[in-house]
Parts: structure tokens; sequence; C-alpha cells
């Protein structure tokens, strides 16, 4: 399938780039390497991203030239849709009329577009797109390189993640080799906090509960404004209740309005949460998951419980 996907781009001059709503590091870091590898092919490639470049990220190359609608791209006889599992999830209009070309490495990926590209045993995305870039004979710049090493290094978790192989080192290796630095993406990534984070952060753990093998928290609307924090502030907070000893599976709630939650799952690979987070609609990795579900809280907390427990998961097991 990469090479129908490099046939298609071969007979097109015109493209543009997108990934999911609120972009993670593997959706924004494979999105920006590929525009330019594309360009480097000499094709016209922008990156339209409906929630633009997280802060996290804005330290990457190329990530000052993204933009947040189609209406400010120029004409596209193609759209290349990165780490994203259908149209809608982009958010953005008007693209469905266009060659749709889909590339991603999720277990929940769909085959939604006119052609496929869809590899479950990649550790990212990135993975993908720096197979495409030597497939096509184009050299791995410093720049890109940087971009899909720091969608590696996010998307494995630190390379924590179940499906961190030896593959995904030598990936790493031959980024640093082709130019990107470890230190200087680590530091941009995990030492660049916003104190409006780090409030959010308390608030969320004052909120901590645990049921033997199973920890939670959430955080609500009036504590996100107090805390005078953006929905960007949540991303990873998840992964504190995770760190506890004995911990399998860690769950993170974040309301976006009266009786309507957002859902991070997290796993240390006893639980597949993206099969527990595709049940409401949502999908991801086997231990890094997402879904939107209907409140109250505490009826949202049940509704999970019980899909974990249908699943054959006892949060009380030790």
């Amino acid at each position: 399938m990469l090479n129908e996907v490099l046939n298609q781009i071969e007979r097109r001059q015109k493209f543009i780039l997108t990934s999911h709503a609120r972009p993670d590091g593997d959706a924004v870091g494979s999105t920006l390497a590929c525009a330019q590898i594309l360009r480097t092919m000499g094709k016209q490639a922008c990156v339209v991203l409906r929630d633009g470049v997280p802060g996290t990220y804005g330290p990457l190359p190329f990530a000052d030239s993204v933009l947040r609608n189609t209406e400010q791209a120029p004409d596209a006889e193609a759209v290349i849709i990165l780490e994203c599992d259908s149209v809608a999830r982009t958010r953005l209009t008007g693209i469905e009329k266009h060659y749709l070309i889909n590339i991603d490495h999720h277990d929940t990926a769909r085959p939604f577009a006119d052609v496929n590209w869809i590899d479950p045993h990649a550790c990212a995305t990135a993975e993908m797109i720096f197979r495409l870039a030597r497939e096509a004979g184009v050299k791995i710049s410093p720049e890109v390189a940087t971009c899909l090493y720091t969608a590696v290094l996010t998307d494995t978790g630190s390379f924590c993640f179940h499906g961190t192989t030896e593959r995904t080192f030598a990936l790493a290796q031959e980024l640093v080799r082709c130019g990107a630095d470890p230190v200087h993406i680590a530091q941009n990534v995990y030492f660049s906090t916003q104190l409006s984070k780090m409030r959010l952060l308390g608030a969320a753990l004052s909120s901590l509960h645990q049921d033997g093998t199973l920890a939670w928290m959430h955080v609500d609307r009036a504590t996100m404004e107090r805390c005078q924090a953006s929905d960007e502030d949540c991303e990873g907070l998840v992964n504190y209740a995770l760190a506890i000893h004995g911990i399998e599976v860690a769950l993170f709630f974040r309301e976006e309005s009266p009786d309507r939650y957002r859902v991070s799952l997290r796993s240390k690979g006893l639980v597949n949460v993206a099969a527990v987070a595709a049940a409401f609609g949502g999908g991801g990795h086997e231990c890094a998951s997402g879904c939107a579900i209907a409140g109250p809280l505490p009826l949202a907390i049940e509704r999970l419980l019980t899909q974990l427990r249908t699943r054959g998961y006892d949060a009380h097991v030790q």
C-alpha cells in the first residue's frame, strides 16, 4: 500500500495535509514532516490543523506555517489525512470533495479514504512517514528528523507503551543520525510546562480515586477557569494516575460541556483500552486511547467501569 500512496502522490502536485482535532505529538510531527517531504519531492503542500499547533509543539520546524481552516489554504488536488480515523475528526469542512489518502497506525483505524495505508505494527504514524521518505528517495533533513523523533517520543509514551520494540529504537537512532537532538526535543516536550497546567494537575490530583488496580481523576469547567487552564493543559495528566504503584488502568475525565466528558484512558498493558474507548465511539492505542461520554460524572464513571468488567477486567484484582 505504501507504493500506491507514492503512486497517487506522484500523479498530483498540490496537497493539503491534516490530522485530527486537538492534535497530539504524532499528529503534529508526522504532518509537518510529511509536508516537508512532499516539498522536497517538488510538490506543493499546506498543513491545516483545526485547533492549530499546541504550545508544546510550537518550537517544531515548520509549525509557524500551519493554517487553521481550509479557506486559508490554496487549492489542492488531494488531501492526506494522517493519524485520524475519519474525515469528521479533522473538524475541517470541504476536504471530503478531494481525493483522500489515509495514513494511520492505530488498531482502531478505518479505511475511509480513496487510498488507505494502515499499519498497526508501526510504533507511530511517524514511522510510516519515515518509510515513505525512504521509499521516495528523499533525504531526511535535521528538521524533518526533529518532527519525526518528537512524534515517536510522544506516541510511545517516551518508549514506555506496548508496541515499543527494537525497531522503535532503531528508528530513533536513525533519526538522531539524521540530525534530531534527543535532549533538546525532550526538554521542549517535558520541561516547558505552563503554570496553568501545574495548577490544573494539583486540582486533578485532589480528585484522585482508586479502586484496586484502577485509578481515575476529573476536572470540571469551573476548575479549569479557576486555574486559567485550556483544554491543551489536560494533555498527559492521566499519566500521573497511571504512575501509581499497582495501578493497571487510569482514566481522566474532562468536562467538555454540561453532562458531557472527554475521557483519556491509559493502561500498562493488561487491558486493551482502545477496545474500551471504541465502545463509546473513540479509539486509539491498546495502552493509550480516548473517547467522549455522556454524564453526569458518576454515571460516566460507572459506564466505563461496566465496559471494563464486560471485557473481563476486575479492578479489585491486585
